[in-house]
C-alpha cells in the first residue's frame, strides 16, 4: 500500500500549525450544486500525493494536502485560497471546481502560486501560472456534436445550461460548430444554480421539438433536470458535456440510448495505465469507494501534474514553473499528458450511458 498522506480538512489548521511538509492546496466542491465530485476528487488527489511520496517526496519533502471547499461563492473560496497562499502556508494548488471560482482565485493570487486546473473550460486568455488539464469548449463539444448529427439525424438542437461563464462559451462554440454542420438551434436557455422547478422547461423543450439537447447543466442541476426529462416522457438525445460516472449512478441510470457524455476520461477505458490505476485505486479505498469518473481522475493528473512542475523546476516559484512548463509530462489512466502553452492537448472520448456506465461510441 501506498505511504499515509497528510490531509488537513480545516484550512485554519494549516494555517496554525508548522509543517515540514510541501503542502498543495486540494480545491474541491463539498458542498453546493458540485458537492457530489467532493469524494472521489479527494481520493484521487489522495493517492496522487501518496504516489509521490512513496518514490520519495518533492525537493525533499513529503506532499502533504489542504483541502478547501471550492463549492461555495467564488469570492469567498478565493479569499480563503490567496489567503493560505500568502501566508506561506501552501505552496501550490490544485483545483476540482467551476470556472467562476477558478477566475476568482487567479484575480486574487495575481500569479502567486502555480495552479493546476483540471475540469473542462471555457478557454481563452492563459495566465502565467494557471495550467489547463482539461477540455477548452472549442475541443470538447465537437465530437459529441458531429456523432448525433451523422449518426442519430440530430439537426434541431436546444442548447441548455447553468447561467456562467463556462456554458455560455461552449454554447458559443456549438453554435459555431452546428452551423457549419447545417443544423439549427431551435432553443437556448441558461439557468441559475439550484433551479428545480423544471415543469415550464420541459413544455418549452416539447414545444420546440429538437432532435437533441446539449446539456451543460453541472452537479446536482444536471441530476435533476435529467430526472425530470425522464419524468416528463420526452424522448430527444441528450449531449451532456459535465456527467460522469456519479451523476448517472444519481440519475438512477439509463437505458434509453439517448443520453451521451463527452468527456476526456471515463472509468470503463481500458488501457493498460487505466487498468493499473483502478487497481490502485480500489486496493488502496476498497470496493464500495467512490467510482473513478473524470472529475476525480482529473484531481489525481492535477497532483502528478503540480508535482512534475515543481520538481523539474526545483521551485515552487511561478517564474520558475513558467520556464520549464513546456514539455512537462505525466502519465495517469489516460495515458502521457504533456503541457504546450500552459495546457495539455488530449483526446476528448464520447460515451452512451448504458445502465450505470458509459460505452465510448467515438473519440478524437
Amino acid at each position: 500500500m501506498a505511504e499515509p498522506v497528510a490531509l488537513v480538512i480545516d484550512p485554519l489548521e494549516a494555517h496554525l500549525l508548522w509543517a515540514d511538509a510541501l503542502r498543495v492546496g486540494l480545491v474541491v466542491p463539498v458542498s453546493g450544486v458540485l458537492g457530489l465530485l467532493g469524494p472521489c476528487a479527494i481520493n484521487c488527489a489522495v493517492l496522487a500525493a501518496a504516489e509521490i511520496n512513496e518514490a520519495g517526496g518533492l525537493l525533499g519533502r513529503p506532499v502533504e494536502l489542504v483541502l478547501v471547499d471550492g463549492g461555495r461563492p467564488p469570492r469567498e473560496v478565493a479569499r480563503e485560497v490567496a489567503g493560505l497562499v500568502h501566508a506561506g502556508a501552501v505552496q501550490g494548488l490544485v483545483g476540482t471546481h467551476a470556472s467562476d471560482v477558478r477566475a476568482a482565485i487567479e484575480r486574487a493570487l495575481g500569479g502567486a502560486a502555480p495552479l493546476v486546473y483540471t475540469p473542462p473550460y471555457e478557454g481563452g486568455v492563459r495566465h502565467p501560472g494557471v495550467y489547463f488539464l482539461g477540455e477548452p469548449a472549442s475541443r470538447q463539444v465537437g465530437p459529441g456534436l458531429d456523432w448525433l448529427v451523422e449518426h442519430r439525424r440530430a439537426r434541431r438542437w436546444f442548447l441548455l445550461g447553468n447561467d456562467y461563464v463556462w456554458p455560455r462559451l461552449v454554447h458559443a462554440s456549438a453554435r459555431r460548430h452546428l452551423r457549419r454542420r447545417s443544423a439549427t438551434v431551435v432553443g437556448e436557455r441558461l439557468l441559475p444554480s439550484g433551479t428545480r422547478a423544471f415543469g415550464p422547461l420541459i413544455e418549452e423543450l416539447a414545444a420546440a421539438r429538437p432532435d437533441a439537447v446539449l446539456l451543460n447543466l453541472i452537479g446536482s442541476d444536471l441530476v435533476a433536470f435529467n430526472r425530470a426529462f425522464r419524468a416528463g416522457g420526452l424522448d430527444c438525445a441528450r449531449l451532456c458535456g459535465a456527467l460522469e460516472e456519479h451523476g448517472l449512478l444519481a440519475i438512477g441510470g439509463d437505458v434509453s440510448g439517448e443520453l451521451y457524455a463527452a468527456m476526456g476520461y471515463f472509468g470503463s477505458l481500458a488501457t493498460d495505465a487505466n487498468l493499473a490505476l483502478a487497481e490502485r485505486y480500489t486496493r488502496r479505498f476498497g470496493s464500495a469507494a467512490p467510482l473513478l469518473n473524470g472529475h476525480g481522475h482529473g484531481c489525481y493528473e492535477g497532483v502528478l501534474m503540480l508535482a512534475a512542475l515543481i520538481r523539474r523546476a526545483g521551485s515552487t516559484a511561478v517564474p520558475a514553473s513558467e520556464a520549464v512548463a513546456d514539455g512537462t509530462s505525466i502519465i495517469g489512466g489516460r495515458g502521457r499528458l504533456t503541457l504546450h502553452d500552459r495546457h495539455a492537448r488530449q483526446r476528448v472520448y464520447v460515451g452512451r450511458a448504458d445502465g450505470l456506465d458509459f460505452d465510448v461510441v467515438t473519440s478524437m
